[in-house]
Formats: structure tokens, C-alpha cells, sequence
């Protein structure tokens, strides 16, 4: 019985370690102070000047990672984190998490489609920078409001992402089918301001060394050709 009770309370010890890790590296894990009254601005952190610029607009799971992944690509000019895909005007961070506006974390990219065409982008959203046969989730944040989302702005768009998911299946890349939304963009909000640059601003955050970096990395070993030369 004395054997089974310290078997019990390593198994409990476990699990809590279990649930404090995933907690610790969950996405919005370690905000700063200022987070609780979180500032906004009202175009996020767009380009001054946006001409001749084009937009394209993906979710897959934390848009840390997201933003960081698609900004080190030559031709994109800034990355902008916010929320798409759902029905409240100007959600916040709190709100989207509680799951109670339908929004996904999702960045908006600005490019330049002279140097970066929007097949690229999306053959490395779809490739490199998530797992798009997740549903509802990515590795360990859990819920829609991670969920795998290409948003199109034209039919042209369209047209190009549902032509490349076709052909990523085709070549057998992921084991299961993806399951990526193709749907129209309806409004982007920008996220509050202290996400935006989060990877870079906070290397120390247990998040991104252990989950954001691997994404990053992941697209820079598939696409070395993309990378800007700084």
C-alpha cells in the first residue's frame, strides 16, 4: 500500500510538471507588466508608407512565430500580428483566448510583389511555417483560435491556395491531408502592441526558444533561398 501511495504522488508530481510546463510554453506566456492595460495603435506597426505593396493574410497558431517567420523573407517589408476569421470588432488578447469572438491569431504581410510573389508566401506558409493538418490546434496551444487559416482578398488568391494545397497533398509532404480554411478576409485587427517584434524583443521568453525558434527554423532550412542577406 506504502509503495502504491508513493507511486500515486510521483504520478500526481508528474502530471502538475506536465501542466506547468505546457503552461509556461503556451503562447502569451511571460507578458509584460503593461499587458494587463495592453496598449494598441490603430494600424499595428504597417508601413508608413504602403505603395506599390501587396497583402497577404495567414493564421497558424501563434502569430509569434508567424510574424518572425514570414519577416525574414526577402521582398516582405513587415509583419504585422493580429486576429482574422472572426465576428467582435476590435477583439483583444484576453477576448480571443476565451474563445469568445471566433478570431484566430493570424499576421498580415506586407510584400513587395515585384520581389516575393504571393505563390511564395503561400507555398511557405503551407510547406514551412505550420503544420497545416492540425485542426484547432498547434502542437501545444490548444483551441480555434489556433486553427490553420488562409485568407483571400481576391479570386486570384483563392484560385492559388487551393491550387497549392492540391499540390502539397499530392506530393505526400504531411501524412494526413490538410485541413487549412480557405476563406475570405473580412477584417483584420491588428493585436496590441506589445506583440508585435515579440520574437525578437523577448528571446528569453521559454515560448519562443522552445517552440516559436523551431518554426522559424524550420522555414529558413526549407526556403534558405528566401532569406534576406543581412
Amino acid at each position: 500500500m506504502k509503495n502504491m501511495k508513493n507511486i500515486l504522488r510521483s504520478f500526481t508530481q508528474s502530471v502538475a510538471g506536465l501542466a506547468a510546463f505546457l503552461l509556461l510554453v503556451a503562447c502569451g506566456s511571460g507578458q509584460p507588466a503593461e499587458a494587463q492595460s495592453p496598449p494598441r495603435s490603430t494600424a499595428g506597426f504597417a508601413p508608413a508608407n504602403t505603395t506599390g505593396l501587396a497583402q497577404a493574410t495567414f493564421a497558424g497558431g501563434c502569430f509569434w512565430a508567424q510574424e518572425e517567420a514570414f519577416e525574414q523573407l526577402k521582398g516582405v517589408k513587415q509583419v504585422v500580428s493580429g486576429y482574422a476569421g472572426g465576428t467582435k470588432a476590435n477583439p483583444t488578447y484576453e477576448e480571443v483566448a476565451d474563445k469568445t469572438t471566433g478570431h484566430a491569431e493570424a499576421v498580415a504581410i506586407y510584400y513587395d510583389p515585384k520581389v516575393i510573389s504571393y505563390q511564395t508566401l503561400a507555398d511557405v506558409f503551407f510547406r514551412a511555417s505550420h503544420d497545416p493538418t492540425q485542426r484547432n490546434r498547434q502542437g501545444y496551444d490548444v483551441g480555434p483560435e489556433y486553427r490553420s487559416v488562409a485568407f483571400y482578398r481576391t479570386p486570384e488568391e483563392k484560385k492559388t491556395l487551393e491550387a497549392t494545397i492540391v499540390r502539397v497533398n499530392a506530393s505526400k509532404q504531411y501524412g494526413d491531408k490538410i485541413v487549412t480554411e480557405v476563406v475570405p478576409l473580412a477584417k483584420f485587427w491588428p493585436a496590441e502592441d506589445y506583440h508585435q517584434g515579440y520574437f525578437r524583443l523577448h528571446p528569453e521568453n521559454p515560448y519562443i526558444s522552445n517552440v516559436s525558434q523551431k518554426k522559424v527554423d524550420h522555414v529558413r532550412k526549407a526556403f534558405p533561398q528566401l532569406l534576406r542577406q543581412e
